[in-house]
């Protein structure tokens, strides 16, 4: 019981990392202990499992699988999302600079955290870079890129968002933030939107049986170039999340409440002087957190 208890603490830590846009869940397990059977779980998801519960039943499957661990995993990571989504939407609404600022500190961290990991910083490996900035920057600034919030796009997109979780350093609500269903995604937890859930759940777990193992492949064998890649959209993305934005378009939404549709980033106005302190200190915050994190994973 107490081993269980401590495993499912360890999910309640990984669902709070990975809904906070540049905190890995995949970091968490990492200090946690648990990433390499994390990954030896997820790659053992395939065709032979599912021919082992049709010929030796469901408890040998279900020992195959390491499904004590993972269920109780998810459990933690389940309860974490749901009671956080809550808040993040309160502060959201309420405290719009704060949380977009502490977003930004931890997300700028975790781009230069992933740029210490590569090794020999080379003419080729700066192009992966630029690349990751120009792609991400693009999207983040293209209104045009927002996808529809259909039944297949949400699927999609849970399979992008989830395969994050396998890599310490990038979370899957940075992905969610990069194409806009961040806050989409955010409340359909919080409010319970049972089918807006399940699509982004069974998205998560196709994802995790197939474009996992394509992400993991790609770190075993082109490990620099991937982490300058994704460096290059940690810090491109960083347009998506800046808070100070001229509207450019709106438009009302179903509920009767006018809505932005179309932004532009700008530099903050002087008279916003109380929004662009808050910006400035929660970014601190959020950078140095990702450093003590950091410091914890590798001591």
């Amino acid at each position: 019981m107490k081993t269980m208890l401590k495993l499912y603490f360890k999910g309640v830590a990984m669902g709070a990392a990975d809904i906070v846009p540049g905190v890995s869940g995949g970091t968490i397990a990492l200090i946690t202990g648990i990433y390499e059977e994390l990954i030896y779980s997820i790659k053992n998801i395939n065709l032979t499992l599912f021919k082992i519960l049709f010929q030796h039943g469901v408890k040998e499957f279900w020992k195959k699988l390491n499904g004590n661990f993972l269920l109780i995993l998810v459990l933690g990571i389940g309860t974490s999302v749901i009671l956080l989504a809550q808040i993040i939407v309160f502060l959201l609404d309420n405290h719009e600079y704060k949380i977009w600022g502490f977003f930004f500190g931890l997300i700028l961290s975790s781009a230069f955290l992933i740029l210490k990991d590569i090794n020999h910083l080379s003419y080729n490996k700066t192009i992966w870079i630029l690349s990751g900035i120009t792609i991400a920057a693009i999207i983040s600034l293209s209104n045009t890129t927002k996808i529809p919030d259909s039944d297949i796009f949400i699927f999609f997109t849970g399979s992008i968002a989830i395969t994050a979780m396998i890599l310490p350093g990038i979370s899957g609500s940075f992905i969610l933030l990069l194409l806009s269903k961040y806050e989409y995604i955010i409340t359909a937890i919080k409010e319970f939107d049972i089918r807006v859930i399940l699509i982004f759940g069974f998205g998560c777990i196709f994802g995790l049986i197939i474009f996992s193992r394509l992400l993991h492949f790609l770190f075993e064998n082109y490990k620099d170039n991937l982490l300058s890649l994704l460096s290059g959209f940690l810090i491109g993305s960083l347009v998506k999340i800046w808070p100070f934005r001229k509207t450019i378009e709106t438009r009302t939404n179903s509920d009767g409440v006018l809505e932005a549709v179309t932004t532009q980033p700008i530099f903050p106005n002087i008279e916003l002087q109380q929004e662009i302190l808050f910006f400035i200190v929660f970014s601190i915050i959020g950078y140095f957190l990702i450093t003590i994190i950091q410091k914890k994973s590798i001591s």
